[in-house]
């Protein structure tokens, strides 16, 4: 190994173990806990829609489908459902016509309320679509469920029980933001012992405290997890409030599930609390004065709000935050960021070595083998023995 590259992953190591640290997940972590993507997701729901739903549910999932782009999922089809139930709550006959299909307002909730039920209970529960190699699909179910912790356990406990050298020096709780609606990360910070806040109050059964423009408390928890596209026990009460309910409970009497904030253009859901004040406090870190890393792992940088946020902080000239992309491959988002005026601050760790702003790949892998790191567990293993021992 050259002195090169033996300095840059001791650069990486080191931001790894920086006092300012946050993380952003995305669904890409949750995939081998048996936690489907968003487009085999897709398939799930319009599958239960069909096995399960009204009449017209497929017909009018599919009309909505058929005016987005071919890599439309679950999330912006929910969106445009919701452009819908605005223009019918606009029109003078309170309804909208999806091929031949009259639905109400009424409907347009009910059935939204059945695709995140859909949403939620698939993600409780686990799915595994069927492979190309023939594997069938695996369907979880309420009284087996094929959900596994083991990775994110793995995870939480190499972040916070390695070499102490950065983590006695921290002076606040490493945030970690997930779009991801499942569990798993607060269920791991649990099992594992470390304290953290998610902006609830209460026990099993919680109500939301932290509103947009509070501060973050410092209660010297060792996580704040911020859950920027909502959760599958997030539920709205009677009352307008956000409960974090328990799977199951009847109370406190719910109004709707609280799932996800719209996609595309349509950012009403993001300008309310809780949604607000979650994109409030991914703002607030990425524009911290001081020396700041942000570390993202299973984000494909799908998401045009959250790279919006990215991007504008970044490229502040007074802006200190390092970007440490865990990706596969470089995409046209990493590959015009690492290449800006700012771009020395762009790590991107792929399978095909590591890029620092326009030099790489560093480390490249040997003969036909890809490299690993870039993966969930792949990013355990490099905080439990370091880059240059994942790069041998």
């Amino acid at each position: 190994m050259d002195s090169t590259t033996k300095d840059i992953l001791g650069q990486l190591d080191d931001l790894l173990a920086a006092s300012h640290q946050s993380w952003l997940f995305g669904a890409g972590i949750s995939l081998d806990a048996g936690i489907p993507l968003m487009w085999p997701l897709t398939e799930r729901v319009f599958k239960r829609a069909q096995d399960e739903g009204q009449a017209t549910d497929v017909n009018v999932l599919n009309f909505v489908k058929n005016q987005l782009t071919e890599d439309a999922h679950i999330e912006h089809i929910l969106s445009q459902l919701g452009d819908h139930r605005a223009i019918a709550d606009r029109s003078k006959d309170k309804n909208v016509t999806f091929d031949g299909a009259v639905l109400s307002v009424e409907d347009l909730d009910s059935l939204h309320q059945r695709v995140l039920t859909w949403i939620a209970e698939t993600i409780r529960w686990g799915y595994k679509p069927a492979k190309p190699d023939g594997s069938p699909e695996e369907i979880g179910t309420h009284e087996k469920r094929i959900v596994a912790i083991d990775q994110h356990l793995e995870f939480v406990s190499a972040l916070f029980n390695r070499s102490q050298a950065g983590i006695a020096e921290r002076r606040r709780a490493v945030r970690v933001f997930t779009t991801n609606y499942d569990t798993l990360l607060e269920d791991a910070l649990a099992l594992g012992g470390f304290s953290y806040w998610d902006g609830f109050s209460g026990g099993a059964v919680a109500y939301r405290s932290h509103r947009y423009g509070d501060e973050e408390p410092n209660l010297r928890d060792r996580a704040h997890v911020i859950k920027l596209h909502g959760s599958i026990d997030w539920h709205l009460g009677e009352d307008d409030r956000v409960w974090r309910v328990r799977d199951g409970d009847l109370y406190p009497k719910k109004t709707s599930r609280v799932l996800i904030y719209p996609q595309s253009t349509k950012y009403l859901a993001t300008q309310r609390d809780p949604f607000a004040a979650q994109f409030e406090l991914l703002r607030r870190t990425l524009g911290a004065r001081e020396e700041n890393v942000l570390a993202t792992c299973g984000y494909s940088f799908g998401d045009e709000h959250i790279n919006q946020e990215i991007e504008l902080a970044i490229q502040r000239p007074e802006n200190k935050t390092t970007l440490l992309a865990f990706a596969q491959k470089l995409n046209p988002t990493l590959e015009r960021w690492r290449m800006g005026s700012w771009g020395k601050r762009i790590y991107v760790i792929t399978e095909d070595g590591l890029y620092v702003g326009s030099d790489g790949p560093h480390s490249p892998p040997t003969g036909d083998a890809k490299r690993d790191w870039w993966t969930f567990s792949g990013v355990t293993k490099i905080l439990s023995s370091g880059a240059e021992a994942c790069a041998e």
